[in-house]
């Protein structure tokens, strides 16, 4: 694709960072929004025209312009002109797996603390929106070793990264390695022991990974877990608690709700983000070293006789509370 460098100007080199700036190139993508709200997304060609119910408009009022601006169409139907923002690329992108939503990626981001230069493990890449995320955060100087076992979900993960990341040389991020296999048969091979600094796992069984994750991680370093369900959940929090070199696993979600304001009419919107998945945190305590138990005990009949997971050291067998008499 060719694109304005993230820099800006031809003769910068890239900073890799999927921000564009200067006059709308041919090559470049750019949403567009009606007087509603609907958005549409289109690249830039020189000659083509967007048809839409409210008439055409020609690519070539677009191409050469600043960004910000209003286009009308062919039938007065005015239009907004912006370049897409990573977190409006990454819900109307291609996808082949499920994408992570900007509000669980921007809570990844925060809460492992990624920074700039981290070595970081994602497992697995489903359609590259979270990987765009965790790229753009460690930057050149780091790296983002990103795992996915099916060759199809690679593959449109690879053309979304390198659209979002676009290089007028055809370059792909230099921070971003992508391997089709499976994390525990792979990461051994891919990672020395205690080299990575985060790790982030968006994957149907996670706690199925927490011992090869454990040996890759460096002492202090964070695993994040994202899921679905609450039975996941519960799995890869007790895994967590069960393998000893964890701290206590921190689990939450987050739900999102927009407001109206008008004049004097200020409520709660009528739409509302809500449940996604689940997020877990936990740090690497060094080799050899234990976490502190929990002080407080375990509610009655939380790990009693139906109880089938991971059970944390030093709890009895069976917690059922005795039967009323």
């Amino acid at each position: 694709m060719n694109a304005m460098p993230a820099s800006g100007t031809a003769n910068e080199p890239p900073d890799w960072s999927g921000v564009r700036r200067g006059p709308l190139q041919p090559g470049e993508w750019v949403r567009l929004v009606d007087a509603k709200g609907r958005r549409h997304n289109i690249c830039l060609e020189p000659g083509k025209s967007f048809h839409t119910n409210r008439g055409g408009l020609s690519h070539d009022d677009i191409i050469g312009r600043e960004e910000g601006f209003t286009l009308t169409s062919t039938s007065g139907g005015e239009y907004l002109v912006f370049r897409p923002l990573l977190s409006e690329f990454v819900v109307s992108m291609p996808r082949g797996a499920a994408v992570v939503y900007p509000k669980d990626a921007a809570q990844i981001v925060a809460m492992a603390d990624i920074f700039p230069g981290a070595r970081v493990v994602e497992a697995g890449a489903g359609s590259g929106a979270l990987t765009c995320s965790l790229l753009r955060a460690v930057g050149p100087a780091g790296h983002v070793s990103s795992y996915e076992r099916r060759e199809e979900f690679a593959d449109v993960a690879r053309r979304n990264v390198t659209q979002f990341f676009a290089n007028p040389d055809g370059l792909t991020h230099p921070a971003w390695t992508l391997t089709v296999g499976d994390l525990v048969e792979c990461l051994p091979a891919g990672e020395e022991p205690g080299s990575v600094d985060r790790v982030v796992l968006d994957m149907l069984a996670p706690w199925q990974c927490v011992d090869v994750v454990a040996d890759a991680l460096a002492a202090g370093g964070i695993i994040v877990a994202y899921v679905a369900t609450t039975t996941q959940l519960a799995r890869i929090v007790e895994t967590l608690r069960a393998h000893g070199e964890f701290t206590e696993p921190q689990p939450w979600e987050t739900l999102v709700r927009d407001w109206h304001v008008e004049g004097l009419a200020v409520r709660p919107g009528h739409t509302m983000k809500g449940h996604t998945g689940f997020l877990v945190t936990a740090r690497r305590m060094a080799p050899g070293n234990a976490a502190p138990r929990k002080k407080r005990r375990p509610a009655p009949g939380a790990y009693g006789v139906d109880y089938e997971g991971p059970r944390p050291a030093g709890l009895p067998e069976m917690s059922d509370p005795e039967p009323d008499r």
